[in-house]
């Protein structure tokens, strides 16, 4: 089965996956539940992409720390970014094909913290990053996999509504973060380091293990190092999706990418 393919940024020219139109605000038929033939097929045998904020939603569900979750449930590919590794979910095996290690009989038993793929699906996002505007603007495309049988079920859906439905705000806000991230280091901002060097293994710990970069940041008092009011710096004491952003940010502020930290 081919990987779900949901969120591509678009640095250079609006292209789109081929042989796809843009939704726009078109509606269209799916609906997925423990009713249709194929329910879990897609937990099967599939590569998964794992962004940041989906590892601190699954680590906090399964109530493990960051290292412990990414050491068990996860594995390394070297992905579309040749400078960084991309971070898949590890599947279980189970005789002759694997599955994803969240699934059971009845179904996800992390559903309410079921990773950005698990919830854009049927759906795939593309952002254009260079809009005259300033603000990087989004499309969604439909995907249709033979397995699936939730196509045929008579809900209509606009992309809002499933946006809503699928709680994907939060994951689009922090994703879209990410990719300024990524694309900064697909510019290989590590020079002479080369592949794994102490850059790049700041940078993934920055990423993949917000408590390991929880202790960082708290012993060097990041934070007040920058020009940042009490509230700001009470949502990152408290918040990890906050003290995720704020490593984005140092991690362009420290890279030489562009940055909305102002150093004291």
């Amino acid at each position: 089965m081919s990987a779900f393919l949901h969120f591509e940024v678009m640095t250079e020219s609006r292209k789109f996956p081929e042989g796809m139109r843009p939704l726009g605000g078109g509606e269209f038929t799916f609906k997925c539940h423990p009713g249709v033939s194929c329910f879990t097929v897609c937990c099967k045998n599939v590569e998964l992409d794992l962004y940041p904020y989906d590892i601190i939603r699954l680590r906090t569900r399964l109530a493990i720390d960051s290292e412990t979750f990414m050491r068990t449930h996860t594995e390394l590919k070297k992905g579309s970014n040749p400078y960084f590794p991309t971070v898949i979910l590890k599947l279980a095996s189970t005789g002759k094909e694997k599955q994803c290690p969240f699934l059971n009989e009845q179904g996800c038993t992390v559903y309410e913290d079921r990773p950005t793929a698990c919830r854009t699906y049927p759906l795939e996002r593309a952002v254009d990053r260079r809009c005259a505007s300033g603000q990087p603007e989004d499309f969604y495309f439909l995907t249709n996999h033979d397995y699936c049988k939730g196509h045929y079920e008579p809900q209509q859906n606009t992309v809002k509504q499933w946006l809503r439905s699928q709680h994907l705000e939060q994951f689009n806000q922090v994703n879209d973060r990410w990719a300024e991230v990524d694309t900064l280091f697909g510019s290989n901002p590590w020079k002479g380091e080369g592949s794994g060097g102490p850059k790049q293994q700041m940078a993934f710990m920055v990423c993949y293990d917000i408590d390991g970069f929880r202790t960082f940041a708290e012993a060097q008092r990041l934070v007040d190092h920058y020009r940042l009011n009490r509230e700001h710096k009470k949502r990152i004491a408290g918040d990890d999706a906050e003290l995720l952003k704020f490593g984005f940010e140092w991690l362009k502020d420290i890279l030489g990418g562009r940055s909305s930290l102002v150093r004291r």
